[in-house]
């Protein structure tokens, strides 16, 4: 009984083990939506700093953006993940768009997302940069994409004047890639399961 009571603890313990990690996320905050927002395309990029305190991969990024069009909206940008402003290689991130509200100057307010990702991110502070940003009628056109100003707890930068008030913006560093694979940690459970029937059955003869 004792060798079936400790093989049982031993395949919860390792079930355990296999349980998701956490994601790790850093919000700026809410939007705004009516006070000012900063060009992401047409030459462009605004950094904002972010903090994650697990290593991974980055696999979402929403952030909110003003667009003078109903219907042009945003489809991708360029996405930069550095330990300094502006810093990290881009990567073009398709975002889909869900309306938020119109404001006093005529502009429509969406959230954009992005899931799925597969950034790496090693941990700790960074800066997320936006720019390149495209719409549906194409990258190199006359809709200007404004992420929206929040004024939260990130430092943030305007390529062109220096330092801004930030932006609102989400960001969420997936599970590491160190978790066993369930299928390997359970085939040893089940291994262990069954020696220690065998040692239960030769133990009571």
């Amino acid at each position: 009984m004792r060798i079936a009571s400790l093989s049982l603890l031993t395949v919860c313990c390792l079930m355990l083990a296999v349980a998701p990690a956490m994601a790790d996320t850093y919000s700026n905050g809410p939007y705004n939506g009516t006070n000012d927002g900063w060009t992401i395309n047409f030459g462009f990029t605004v950094s904002d700093s972010f903090t994650l305190s697990s290593s991974g991969a980055v696999s979402a990024f929403h952030f909110v953006y003003w667009d003078a069009s109903s219907t042009d909206l945003l489809t991708t940008a360029d996405l930069q993940l550095g330990t300094t402003s502006f810093g990290g290689s881009a990567t073009t991130v398709a975002f889909s768009s869900t309306f938020l509200t119109s404001n006093q100057y005529g502009y429509n307010v969406y959230q954009a997302d992005a899931s799925g990702l597969n950034i790496p991110w090693a941990g700790g502070a960074g800066f997320a940069t936006l720019g390149n940003a495209c719409s549906t009628s194409g990258c190199s056109v006359s809709n200007p994409i404004y992420w929206d100003e929040n004024s939260g707890p990130s430092t943030a930068y305007e390529n062109t004047i220096g330092s801004i008030p930030s932006e609102a913006f989400t960001i969420t560093n997936g599970p590491g890639p160190s978790t066993p694979e369930p299928s390997s940690i359970m085939l040893f459970g089940s291994g262990i399961l069954g020696l220690a029937g065998v040692l239960r059955r030769k133990l009571t003869r």
